[in-house]
């Protein structure tokens, strides 16, 4: 059945164009939408900054080597994309329930928070081995995100309050939160940030073997990459090959159906949005443990609100969110060394538009049709 015609008529143009509901869906054309928007949103780019003056294919050319171009500045690419993966994965797994999560930046926030108590406070003295120190940090992260995203789950599981309103003003409670705390007892001087971190509350980096493995000299990529890979596919277990998975996707899918069949849908909504929130709070623990080594007020550059560009460019895929966090963090860094600055921003926010709208193509086709058929 057609949804709406062409609005073309007359003698010298006998088709007209249909957009009809899709019966089914080839497993190709998610991941095809997705780089169809991404070549539409750079193109679109590539006008705005014509427009403003610059040449797109140069710039575009910088960003790629300014990310990529070489084995030092693709180490600091995967350096940012290592938060980005995890919060991208935060993200795609609360959209996959139709769970609006957008307070992953304050997840982040309360992540680092929860990870620099342990350290900090202290929750474990200075002498504990790494390892334990370093479980401890992930455990706390992991266990200050999810609280924080329990909260909104809980509104909106038991009085169905909006999570987007909740989860967004929730942010500014974890900032102000975190700064709170940077400005007072966990100061050094007074200035925006906290004492440096002991060793043994540092993430491994390449660096560290520097001396077995001269290859490594100079590259600060730490172990938060390789606990995000683990959790992309954990998350790719849980989503397609566990009941609860299942539970999940049939919630986002078609919640009446999934009440029908039983499902604790109130319970499911705060299991997944805790998860949510604890995968964006390791996202935090990675960055302070693994990059600055301390507690400050500007640890995220907006990584909360960059992977819900991720989550949606990879289709809400975890194991596609790797590689988008990996082209979203050469965009990061390469946004350091391109003006005006804001460039980096807006291709985020050209992309965003041009992924979501370039949903409709799964859910509608378009025909063009001879008149009268």
């Amino acid at each position: 059945m057609a949804v709406s015609d062409g609005v073309a008529k007359g003698p010298h143009f006998p088709y007209t164009v249909r957009v009809e509901p899709r019966l089914e869906t080839s497993r190709w054309l998610a991941p095809l939408t997705s780089v169809g928007a991404l070549i539409v949103a750079l193109f679109i780019g590539g006008i705005v900054i014509q427009l403003g003056g610059g040449h797109p294919l140069k710039s575009y050319q910088h960003i790629l080597k300014a990310a990529f171009g070489s084995v030092g500045v693709f180490n600091d690419t995967l350096v940012k994309a290592t938060p980005l993966l995890l919060v991208g994965l935060a993200c795609a797994l609360a959209f996959r329930m139709r769970l609006w999560n957008i307070g992953a930046e304050g997840q982040f926030f309360m992540g680092a928070w929860g990870a620099s108590a342990v350290v900090l406070m202290p929750l474990l003295s200075k002498e504990t081995p790494q390892p334990i120190m370093l479980a401890g940090m992930l455990l706390a992260g992991f266990a200050c995100g999810a609280l924080w995203g329990l909260a909104p789950g809980y509104l909106k599981a038991r009085f169905n309050v909006n999570e987007i309103v909740t989860t967004l003003m929730m942010n500014y409670i974890a900032t102000s939160w975190t700064l709170y705390w940077v400005f007072g007892a966990w100061s050094e001087g007074g200035f925006q940030m906290s004492r440096m971190f002991p060793k043994n509350a540092w993430l491994p980096r390449l660096l560290d073997y520097a001396r077995d493995v001269p290859a490594f000299r100079g590259l600060t990529l730490h172990l938060g990459i390789l606990i995000g890979l683990l959790a992309a596919l954990a998350v790719w277990f849980i989503v397609y090959r566990s009941k609860w998975g299942y539970e999940i996707r049939l919630i986002g899918d078609n919640p009446r159906a999934a009440n029908y069949a039983g499902i604790n849908i109130v319970r499911n909504t705060m299991l997944v949005m805790m998860l949510s929130g604890g995968l964006a709070g390791l996202a935090g623990m990675s960055e302070i443990s693994g990059v600055v080594h301390r507690l400050q007020g500007a640890i995220s550059p907006g990584y909360g609100f960059s992977g819900i560009i991720v989550a949606w460019l990879a289709k809400l895929n975890p194991l596609a969110v790797i590689l988008v966090s990996i082209l979203f963090g050469g965009l990061i860094l390469a946004g350091r060394e391109i003006q005006p600055s804001g460039v980096p921003r807006m291709l985020q926010g050209i992309i965003l538009f041009c992924v979501i709208a370039s949903d409709v193509l799964l859910r509608y086709r378009v025909r063009v049709v001879r008149r009268g058929e």
